[in-house]
Order: structure tokens, then sequence, then C-alpha cells
């Protein structure tokens, strides 16, 4: 399955456009986002050596994030933001900001571009 940011935003604005209540307001959106956050915060510790309490279940990480995706969208929808938009923004501040930042992995030589490289010095 494909999804745009476009459908996951439609998806979600019409689950919530269905309730009276509409979205949430902008803090207790944002609160949300801090508890599936720690939820996260909490998945991560389970699967990395915490033991999980007598009867927690250890989580679903895939989950979670979804759960902090789904928030995110809501905070986008309710504020008129393209996140698709905000995202294309965000990988090129990133790709330009950070180009040089960490040693990039050697680059997966194909067997043709060897064979038409050698003796040529």
């Amino acid at each position: 399955m494909s999804l745009t940011f476009q459908d996951a935003s439609a998806r979600v604005d019409a689950f919530i456009s269905q309730f009276k209540e509409g979205y949430f307001p902008p803090l207790l959106m944002l609160a949300r986002l801090t508890e599936e956050t720690g939820e996260i915060a909490r998945v991560i510790a389970h699967q990395n050596g915490k033991t999980p309490k007598a009867g927690e279940d250890a989580g679903d990480l895939e989950m979670e994030l979804a759960d902090l995706l789904f928030v995110t969208i809501c905070m986008a929808n309710e504020r008129g933001l393209d996140l698709e938009r905000g995202f294309e923004r965000m990988m090129a501040k990133i790709e330009r900001r950070d180009a040089t930042r960490w040693t990039k992995k050697d680059a997966p030589q194909n067997p043709a571009d060897r064979a038409a490289g050698e003796g040529a010095l």
C-alpha cells in the first residue's frame, strides 16, 4: 500500500469531521503528542533491556509511531498545514545542512564500472 501525506490527511479529516467535537484544541493535541512520545520511549526501553513491569505489555513500536503520526496529522489539519510541503522543506534543509556532517558510506561499485576503470591510471 502506498499512502501519501495528502491521503493520510484526508483520511484523518474524514474520520474527525464526522464528530461534532472535531479536532482537539491545540494544547490538548500537544499533550497527546507528548503522551505518544512517552509511549514510544517506553517501547524502545523495553526493546533495549528494561524489563516491563509485571502485567505490562512490551508494546508495539509500529503502532506507537503510527499513533504519533495520527496526532501530528491532526495538528496539521487543525492548523491547515500541508505536511507534504513541510516535509519537502525539512528534507531540503537537512540535505543541505547535513550533507557533509557525517562520514558517508562507500558507494557500492557496479562490476561494469570497476571493469571500465581498470588500468585507467
